[in-house]
């Protein structure tokens, strides 16, 4: 029992990780890549889509991405949507083909970035936190119905703070190369 709660406990860490790298993905850096336009939602036949969903992103040049409509009909929309995102982009309509030009980061931007990705760190290590509560929560009710002894208690407890402060500490790694990875010129 005492295993199947640290268990839960580290698959819970293990998704807040995910998540977070999920995340920083998104913030943008030096280099173009696809996952920046993840978060970009386009109105679409009435629903709001996300761009994925919808078109092929590409990137042809380090400094550029080409996004191209399923639906030709759409390339206006996708303009849009890529325009009024909060990326700061400009993107050029050619074809059926928008041409996105990365411009690059000012060191004010680099900054807000870094902050964005320390606050996306704090929502990861809260959530780490709850798990943490939980686990604990779940050991005091196992050790209350007489299911473990004290010292098994203690020993379980003690593993959970380990746990947790491992993950802790892999969340820093994670958040610390991705200010480098901001900051790198």
């Amino acid at each position: 029992m005492l295993n199947e709660v640290i268990t839960e406990l580290e698959q819970a860490i293990e998704k807040a990780q995910i998540s977070l790298k999920r995340e920083l993905a998104k913030l943008r850096t030096g280099r173009a890549h696809a996952g920046m336009l993840d978060g970009v939602r386009v109105e679409y036949y009435g629903q709001v889509t996300p761009l994925p969903q919808m078109a092929t992103v590409a990137v042809p040049e380090p400094r550029m991405l080409t996004v191209k409509p399923w639906d030709k009909d759409q390339v206006k929309n996708v303009e849009r949507a890529l325009r009024e995102s909060d990326l700061g982009l400009n993107p050029q309509v050619d074809g059926q083909v928008i041409r996105v030009p990365i411009p690059p980061l000012t060191e004010e931007r680099r900054r807000d970035l870094v902050k964005i990705a320390k606050k996306t760190a704090e929502d990861c290590r809260v959530t780490i936190r709850k798990a943490r509560h939980d686990a604990i929560d779940m050991l005091g009710e196992l050790k209350q119905d007489g299911a473990v002894s004290e010292d098994d208690f203690d020993r379980a407890k003690k593993r959970v703070e380990e746990v947790v402060s491992a993950g802790g500490q892999a969340v820093d790694g994670i958040v610390q190369a991705k200010e480098k990875e901001i900051l790198a010129i």
